[in-house]
């Protein structure tokens, strides 16, 4: 059962879902569900095909990430150093980063 509430405005009608409807809140989902804040860190390296490495502070280990997982900003526009901010995701590798933003 869906736990919604509308709302009229000046172009229609905005649906406003509850937490319930949401996948990271659903209360019927047998999946684990993990929620991190967005982290910051800066590149470290970035490669010529594609992927490069992400420094955080505090950790001895960069971060993995593709140029799949860039928003609003192209691979070719990134330089060593910048600041970014992302989530990090689990995979059969190990932690990686996604969601991957210039700061």
């Amino acid at each position: 059962m869906s736990n919604q509430t509308c709302k009229r405005s000046e172009v229609g009608f905005i649906v406003q879902h509850s937490v319930f409807d949401s996948p990271v809140g659903r209360q019927d989902s047998n999946q684990p569900v993990s929620f991190t804040a967005m982290e910051k860190g800066k590149i470290a390296r970035l490669t010529d095909r594609g992927f490069g490495f992400i420094s955080r502070e505090g950790e001895e280990k960069d971060l993995f990430f593709h140029s799949n997982e860039l928003r609003g900003v192209q691979f070719n526009e990134l330089r060593e150093g910048d600041e970014v901010t992302f989530d990090v995701a689990d995979s059969p590798k190990g932690p990686n980063a996604v969601n991957v933003n210039r700061a």
